[in-house]
């Protein structure tokens, strides 16, 4: 063999060991740290607070969000403020940990857009915008999704998009309650963040749990991570009994899977004491269920005395799979009105209409996918279910 020949040789075998050391050697993953399943929603007042969390794979340095009044000059980044945000890691059900970050945006402009991201001072999310709600009671537009629960990559996914299509600028997203089939899967809850994207950082997030949010009588512990609301609810339902005042309408949230009594009693006095023009409710298990052989009798009894009697407007529902509305006559001799009982599904999972929904509910569906749209003005309270491909199936106006 000649110089040449074992000098190639030489370097062939320190190239293949070298590729082999490299390929060995455990290289520092940069996804363990890229900001994922971010969302945004609210745990102060709307117009001048927002709350974001998001997750990483791992431990990061630091945990940071950076906010600017939004700009079509890229320079806006110059002004952006940094707050940091407090970090939790949370042990999987399936094994092994995951950092949930937490960010409070606060003394922020009302009606106002701003932009911001997320991370640890290295690695950051992209820019988010959203807008701050008004000081003043000003229409809004937010979408209504009953369960989503099965399936929600492939078949759910097209329910929130088209529900964007059709309402580019919604205020809010409400989710009534199961998101997601089996509360502590990690995959499921990662669908439900890939099936609405972009839309959950840019798009505040209101939801209850359901049923399926509970594992053995127990919350999901991934749930508190991911949702934070005020906490101006029965103590120990943190983050899943709430309310929100947005633009002259209450937003009340209850658990309907436990303490049901204790929420009657606070349900009662947030009731006697709001203010606003209009009163929506949002909950999981149903008034008057759509689904054949379901009646929840214990909690309608709880319930629905204390929501006719404050008129409350609307009550939007899930857990029944199926759609329907009921219509009923709430207030006093001296102030009577009508509460509307919505129960829709979202995702693909249905049941069959119960004999009760085909004979007494408006426009009862099975077998339907939808979402609702629906625009609150000072005066006039504006419903539309769409199935998920768009068509509107069922609306009313309700006017004050």
């Amino acid at each position: 063999m000649n110089r040449l020949s074992a000098f190639s040789g030489g370097v062939a075998l320190l190239s293949l060991a070298s590729l082999l050391f490299v390929q060995t050697q455990p290289l520092p993953s940069v996804e363990n740290t890229v900001p994922s399943r971010v969302l945004l929603t609210w745990s102060g007042d709307p117009s001048t607070t927002a709350t974001v969390t998001w997750r990483t794979n791992s431990a990061t340095p630091s945990s940071l969000a950076q906010i600017a009044v939004a700009s079509a000059d890229p320079r806006f980044i110059a002004t952006a403020t940094q707050t940091v945000a407090e970090a939790q890691t949370v042990s999987l059900a399936e094994g092994g940990t995951a950092t949930y970050h937490t960010a409070q945006f606060q003394t922020l402009k009302p009606d106002t857009r701003y932009s911001y991201r997320v991370g640890d001072g290295t690695t950051w999310s992209e820019w988010f915008d959203f807008k701050t709600a008004s000081a003043e009671s000003k229409p809004f537009t937010f979408i209504y999704f009953g369960d989503a629960q099965n399936d929600v990559k492939s078949m759910w996914s097209r329910v929130i998009r088209q529900a964007q299509r059709d309402a580019p600028y919604a205020d809010f997203m409400l989710h009534a309650g199961d998101l997601i089939n089996r509360a502590e899967v990690d995959a499921e809850w990662a669908d439900w963040f890939y099936a609405g994207g972009w839309l959950h950082s840019t798009i505040p997030s209101i939801a209850v749990p359901g049923n399926h949010e509970y594992a053995s009588g127990k919350l999901s512990r991934l749930w508190q991570p991911q949702f934070q609301y005020p906490r101006n609810g029965v103590p120990g339902l943190e983050d899943t009994n709430y309310y929100i005042d947005f633009q002259g309408t209450r937003i009340i949230s209850l658990n309907s899977n436990e303490r049901t009594e204790e929420q009657a009693a606070w349900l009662e006095k947030t009731l006697a004491e709001t203010k606003t023009n209009w009163t929506i409710l949002t909950f999981h298990h149903p008034m008057y269920s759509t689904a054949k052989g379901r009646d929840n009798v214990k909690l309608r009894d709880l319930w629905l005395p204390i929501i006719l009697k404050h008129k409350v407007d609307l009550v939007l529902q899930g857990h029944d799979h199926s759609y329907g509305r009921m219509n009923l006559p709430s207030g006093t001799n001296e102030k009577k009105g009508v509460t509307h009982f919505v129960v829709s599904v979202s995702g693909p999972k249905m049941y069959e209409l119960g004999d009760d929904a085909k004979t007494r509910m408006t426009n009862p569906a099975e077998n339907t996918q939808l979402y609702q749209i629906i625009t609150v003005t000072p005066t006039m309270l504006k419903y539309r279910a769409h199935t998920a491909t768009g068509k509107v199936y069922d609306e009313f106006t309700v006017e004050k």
